[in-house]
C-alpha cells in the first residue's frame, strides 16, 4: 500500500461452507482475537506482578458469525464435525495520487468444530438474529495472493 492510498472498506463478501454453494444466509463475521497462555510472575526479587505469555501457545480462539435472520444454512453448522468456512471479501481502497478506487481481494478459510448455535428470537417485525461460535484449529488470511496469517492448533511442536 503507497502512502496515496487510503483503505476504505470491505464492499461485499461470501461466505462458502465446506466446498459448498454460497451460503444464503446475511451475517458478518468477527474474526477472532489471539490471547496467549500466560501465568502471573511474582516473587523474590520481582516488585509487584507481572502476566507473561507462553510462547507459542494461545488461549482458546473463536470466530462468530452473527446471523441476521435464521435459515437452514445456520443449522447446518449444528453438525458435531470440523467444518470448513471459505469467506471471500472485497476491499475498496481509495488512491489519492490517480483519483481512482482499486478494489482488493481478501479470504479468510477456518476450520473447526461449532461450539455454539444461538437461533435467535422470534419478535414480530424484527429480524431473528443468532450467532454460530466456531472453535479456530485453522486459519489462514490472504490478501491479494498473499499470505498474511496462517495459524494452526496442533499437536506438533
Amino acid at each position: 500500500m503507497s502512502i496515496n492510498t487510503v483503505p476504505e472498506r470491505l464492499t461485499a463478501f461470501r461466505v462458502y461452507l465446506d466446498g459448498s454453494t454460497d451460503l444464503k444466509g446475511l451475517a458478518d463475521i468477527q474474526l477472532p482475537s489471539f490471547e496467549p497462555m500466560r501465568d502471573t510472575v511474582k516473587g523474590a526479587g520481582i516488585a509487584g506482578e507481572y502476566e507473561s505469555p507462553t510462547l507459542g501457545h494461545f488461549q482458546s480462539v473463536k470466530l462468530t458469525l452473527n446471523w441476521r435472520t435464521a435459515n437452514k444454512d445456520m443449522f447446518q453448522l449444528l453438525r458435531q464435525v470440523s467444518q470448513r468456512l471459505d469467506c471471500r471479501g472485497a476491499f475498496q481502497e481509495y488512491d489519492a495520487a490517480r483519483g481512482v478506487y482499486n478494489v482488493k481481494q481478501m479470504r479468510v478459510l477456518v476450520q473447526g468444530p461449532p461450539t455454539k448455535v444461538d437461533p435467535g428470537k422470534f419478535e414480530t417485525g424484527t429480524p431473528s438474529g443468532g450467532s454460530t461460535e466456531i472453535e479456530v484449529l485453522y486459519l489462514k488470511i490472504d490478501f491479494e495472493g498473499e499470505t498474511f496469517l496462517e495459524f494452526e492448533m496442533s499437536l506438533k511442536n
